[in-house]
């Protein structure tokens, strides 16, 4: 480490240079090429704050102040912001670990809390101005965008299950009472049901298919690397896979069913009955609903507002 740590450093005021090179030491020492990819992208967003900041010490006060800028964000959810810290407290590990930092500076690092989780539900829910911003990611220039942003506003306009997705056909589509609607779609314990879907789920459906030239059968395929189709089918995975590489994108950490919690909430805030969500989801109990939806108490319009009771 002679190249990094020059004679006479004091091991506080730590170089961009130094950064980087402690940087690629965290992540090689991590297996896993999704943990690489979720570290590295969480130390490239620290150390382009903390530039923006106008650099200074690599310590404790400074990791406190970029976990509050964290925090005022709208789009990190306490799991995110614990992750990013965990890649923070790494890279002063290494830092120290190589002789460019000094352990007790890199124990203050190691030392700044988390983001408590506690009353937060599992599972992740995104706002409406996130679900905007994860649909427009896909590239639509392209026919593989086309696709995603089409996986992406089924899961979200619709609520399915990525299995669901991944089977869904262009049968299942179809004109009811005026609307487009799932009909028919099989889903967890062999359950039938039929699922609404706005006009924009439609829309997004259709560019994909008409620029794929696909006019039956399963409704999402596979893509190669030429962006050609390559397959007739979509695994539950390949589905797992497309949410993934958007939200990685992103920075943020989400699974496919969170886009189907996402739906829930989003529904349930925009006034739609209870019951109603219950059933696009497909679920055999409504308190399995209530479990999707992060639904906060309502002080201007309480329970007790409906009971309306006279003294005299």
């Amino acid at each position: 480490m002679s190249d990094i740590i020059p004679a006479g450093q004091d091991r506080i005021q730590l170089t961009p240079e130094q950064l980087q090179a402690m940087k690629s030491l965290a992540i090689d020492g991590l297996n896993s090429p999704h943990s690489k990819a979720m570290y590295a992208l969480a130390i490239d967003d620290f150390l382009t704050w903390r530039e923006d900041q106008g650099g200074g010490p690599f310590r404790k006060a400074q990791v406190n102040a970029y976990k509050s800028h964290l925090q005022s964000s709208t789009d990190y959810a306490p799991s995110t912001i614990n992750l990013r810290l965990s890649a923070i407290r790494k890279l002063a590990a290494e830092a120290a670990d190589n002789g460019v930092m000094d352990p007790i500076l890199a124990q203050g690092v190691k030392n700044v809390e988390g983001v408590s989780t506690y009353g937060v539900r599992t599972g992740n829910w995104l706002t409406l101005e996130q679900t905007q911003k994860l649909i427009r990611t896909p590239d639509i220039t392209t026919l593989k965008g086309l696709r995603d942003r089409a996986i992406l506003v089924v899961l979200i306009g619709g609520g399915l299950r990525r299995s669901e997705v991944a089977n869904l056909t262009f049968d299942h589509v179809q004109m009811r009472e005026a609307r487009w609607v799932i009909v028919d779609l099989v889903g967890k314990r062999k359950r039938i049901r039929s699922v609404p879907i706005p006009a924009w789920v439609k829309a997004a459906i259709d560019e994909w298919t008409v620029t794929a030239n696909i006019h039956g059968g399963r409704i999402f395929r596979s893509i190669n690397k030429g962006s050609e189709l390559s397959g007739p089918d979509m695994t539950p995975q390949a589905i797992a896979d497309v949410v993934k590489a958007y939200a990685d994108q992103l920075g943020w950490e989400l699974a496919a069913h969170d886009l189907r919690r996402t739906f829930a909430h989003l529904a349930r805030k925009g006034g739609a009955e209870l019951t109603q969500i219950q059933l696009s989801l497909g679920h055999a109990s409504v308190k399995t609903t209530q479990n999707y939806i992060n639904e906060d108490q309502d002080l201007t319009s309480a329970p007790c507002d409906y009971i309306h009771v006279q003294l005299a």
